[in-house]
């Protein structure tokens, strides 16, 4: 799938950090605010630090020089921490592409299986979309009690 006119996925850098904050409040599902990421110890200071270190690694869609969208996986430990898109670019391909940029640079790394946090609620968009791209339940759960899933690549 190819994606819309105007659309390009590139590399994440440090800039980008405080703009995915503010994305991640905007979603249509699972928004969460700057200030209740902040509860969590992320903050766009933290997430510029950690793309620097080289800790978190991602990518991100631009459109008319904006960012739309992005994937974000964790260096050590192949887990994918977040995917957000702008709800007006749903349904494009481009949540599909950015998810498949981080997965090959993960996998690229050397590892072998990733996974991730998802909604166990089937109602929820990211419960099929997920699923529908191969990823597999694990029968478990994170700490803020999402079901775990994986990717064997």
């Amino acid at each position: 799938m190819s994606l819309p006119a105007g659309v390009e996925i590139r590399s994440a850098v440090p800039g980008d950090a405080a703009p995915c904050m503010l994305i991640r409040g905007m979603t249509r599902q699972n928004a969460v605010t700057p200030e209740q990421l902040a509860k969590y110890g992320i903050t766009a200071q933290t997430w510029h630090d950690d793309i620097s270190a080289g800790a978190l690694l991602g990518y991100v869609a631009v459109a008319c020089g904006s960012i739309i969208g992005y994937c974000y996986g964790i260096r050590k430990t192949g887990e994918v921490a977040v995917l957000a898109l702008l709800p007006v670019y749903e349904g494009m391909g481009i949540g599909r592409e950015l998810l498949k940029c981080t997965v090959d640079h993960l996998k690229n790394l050397g590892h072998k299986r990733l996974f991730l946090g998802c909604s166990s609620d089937p109602a929820s968009r990211s419960y099929g979309f997920y699923r529908h791209l191969g990823w597999k339940g694990t029968g478990s759960s994170d700490s803020r009690g999402d079901e775990v899933l994986e990717l064997v690549v």
